[in-house]
């Protein structure tokens, strides 16, 4: 659910541009005077995640293409890959080896590793 002030700024001044896979919503702002930019924005369906925009309609709402993906769709890489969500804070975020949620344990360093320990620091670089 997106905030009152948006909906309301959307009701009145926006033009729908599109939709993404994931249900959110593109606009752009109408009525704007001969010069100026337009206003782009999305309206998310559910949580407000904006690792959840496309890579095409990404680009519209940071202006690096001029028409939004609904009229001109880009071309679909052959390395791209199905979007992931961010996992950051959930149980399914990865964790490196060594993290304490993973039971702390690494490889000891290598043999030319030496800790620090500022009882050693003479001060110098």
């Amino acid at each position: 659910m997106s905030r009152i002030g948006t909906w309301l700024f959307t009701t009145l001044k926006g033009e729908s541009v599109g939709e993404d896979e994931f249900g959110n919503r593109y606009y752009q702002e109408r009525g704007v005077a001969e010069g100026r930019w337009r206003r782009r924005w999305v309206m998310y369906r559910g949580a407000a995640e904006a690792s959840r925009v496309p890579p095409g309609w990404n680009a519209w709402l940071h202006r690096t293409i001029a028409e939004p993906p609904s009229r001109a769709p880009l071309e679909t890489r052959t390395w791209e890959r199905e979007h992931q969500p961010n996992l950051t804070g959930t149980g399914q975020a990865w964790l490196p080896k060594g993290h304490l949620l993973r039971g702390g344990r690494r490889a000891p360093a290598s043999g030319d590793y030496e800790a620090w320990r500022p009882e050693d620091d003479s001060g110098t670089p």
